[in-house]
C-alpha cells in the first residue's frame, strides 16, 4: 500500500482546498463539470481527499462516493460524502460498479497512476464515464519554472518519472508532499491501455499558458 503523504497537512490542506485556492478549484470544477455532465448514479471520487469537490458532483445529480488514502484528509471528507479508506490500485467494488468516475488533481499523488486508471476502469460500468481532472502534465512540474506568467522554462526534468519535492512555489503543496511525473504520453497510453475510448480532452489556465489538463473516457458497452 502506497504511503498516505497527506496526514500531516490534512488541517491545512482543507484550508488551502476551500480558501487558499478557492479561485483555481472554482475554475478545476467548472471542467470538471464540462466533461463529467449530469448524473444521476453513483460517481467514484478517486482521491477525494478533503471531499472538496464532492458538493460539485452532487450538483451535477450524482451520488458521490470517495476513497483516499489518508486518514487525516477523510476526516475531513466524511462530512461530504461517504468515504472508504483505500489504495487507488485495489479500490473495494465490485466490477461494474459504478457509472461514473473522476479522479481530481491527484494523478501526481500515486507511484503508479496508469495502474489506477486500470482499477477505475475495472470498476466502471459498460457505457460508463470516466473523468481526470490533472494538472496539466507539459507545464506544470518541478522541471518547469512558472515564476513569469507569461512564460514558462521547461528543462530536462520532464522525462523524469520519480517522486520530487522540487517545486517553484516553495508554500505550495508540492513542496509539501512531493509529486510524481507523468509525461503525457504516459497518460494517454494510461487510458488507451485500460481499453477506454478517450472522447474529449479540455487545456485551461488563468492565463495563456494552461496549467490544468482534463481528459473524458468511455468505457466500451
Amino acid at each position: 500500500m502506497t504511503t498516505p503523504l497527506y496526514d500531516d497537512i490534512a488541517d491545512w490542506y482543507e484550508e488551502y482546498a476551500t480558501d487558499t485556492s478557492a479561485p483555481y478549484m472554482d475554475r478545476v470544477r467548472s471542467v470538471l463539470a464540462e466533461l463529467l455532465g449530469t448524473g444521476p448514479g453513483r460517481c467514484l471520487d478517486l482521491c477525494c481527499g478533503t471531499g472538496a469537490h464532492a458538493a460539485e458532483l452532487a450538483r451535477l445529480g450524482w451520488t458521490p462516493v470517495g476513497v483516499d488514502l489518508s486518514a487525516g484528509q477523510l476526516r475531513h471528507a466524511r462530512a461530504r460524502l461517504p468515504v472508504a479508506r483505500a489504495d487507488a490500485t485495489a479500490l473495494p467494488l465490485a466490477d461494474g460498479a459504478v457509472p461514473a468516475a473522476v479522479c481530481v488533481l491527484a494523478h501526481t499523488d500515486m507511484p503508479d497512476y496508469p495502474a489506477a486508471v486500470a482499477e477505475m476502469a475495472r470498476a466502471l460500468a459498460p457505457g460508463g464515464r470516466l473523468v481526470h481532472v490533472g494538472v496539466h502534465p507539459c507545464f506544470v512540474g518541478a522541471f518547469a519554472d512558472r515564476s513569469e506568467p507569461e512564460r514558462i522554462v521547461i528543462d530536462g526534468g520532464y522525462a523524469a518519472r520519480e517522486r520530487t519535492v522540487r517545486s517553484w512555489n516553495a508554500t505550495g503543496v508540492r513542496a509539501r508532499v512531493g509529486a510524481w511525473h507523468l509525461p503525457l504520453a504516459d497518460l494517454l497510453t494510461a487510458v488507451a491501455a485500460a481499453g477506454l475510448v478517450l472522447d474529449r480532452a479540455v487545456e485551461s489556465g488563468s492565463g495563456p499558458i494552461p496549467d490544468v489538463l482534463a481528459l473524458a473516457a468511455t468505457k466500451p458497452a
